[in-house]
């Protein structure tokens, strides 16, 4: 597999943008003896909220059609999360391209082809030569977040 490396500039974001009262926090350091940033938090669902997320923008001089996907180097707590994608064809802050993986307890990397990410909100289909932000969001239910971004590649 060759890789290519993407260096989002990852921020906290959570539900409270919207009115929501989700907590957490963004930080970097080592997570099982590796360089990682780190999403921790609680996830509520009381005033219609329901989500914290680290993402960020990413910039490449790549050809991204020329990759199959997202690699992403990965540890956490066992619980699911979404990969989310946006390209600049997206106007409006709910729509995405996403899907689903399981954080694993020891560092893995899971792949994840373009073809995997469902619209969400949008009938856009993803042209990946216009993505511009990546993000890893835990949403929808609550439950406590604990997951962990060693790296985040394009892969083929």
């Amino acid at each position: 597999m060759e890789l290519h490396p993407l260096t989002p500039d990852w921020e906290f974001v959570a539900d409270t943008v919207m009115g929501g009262v989700s907590t957490g926090a963004l930080s970097r350091g080592r997570v099982r003896g590796r360089d990682a940033v780190r999403l921790q938090g609680g996830v509520s669902l009381d005033n219609n909220g329901g989500f914290v997320q680290v993402a960020g923008d990413v910039a490449t001089s790549q050809d991204l059609r020329d990759w199959t996907g997202v690699a992403l180097d990965v540890t956490g707590n066992g619980e699911v999360y979404d990969l989310r994608l946006r390209t600049d064809d997206l106007t409006r802050p709910w729509q995405s391209y996403r899907t689903e993986f399981t954080a694993p307890a020891s560092w893995d990397r899971l792949t994840f082809p373009f073809a995997a990410f469902e619209t969400h909100k949008t009938d856009t289909p993803l042209d990946i030569t216009k993505l511009r932000r990546i993000g890893v969001v835990a949403i929808g239910r609550e439950f406590q977040a604990d997951v962990s971004i060693g790296a985040v590649h394009l892969y083929r």
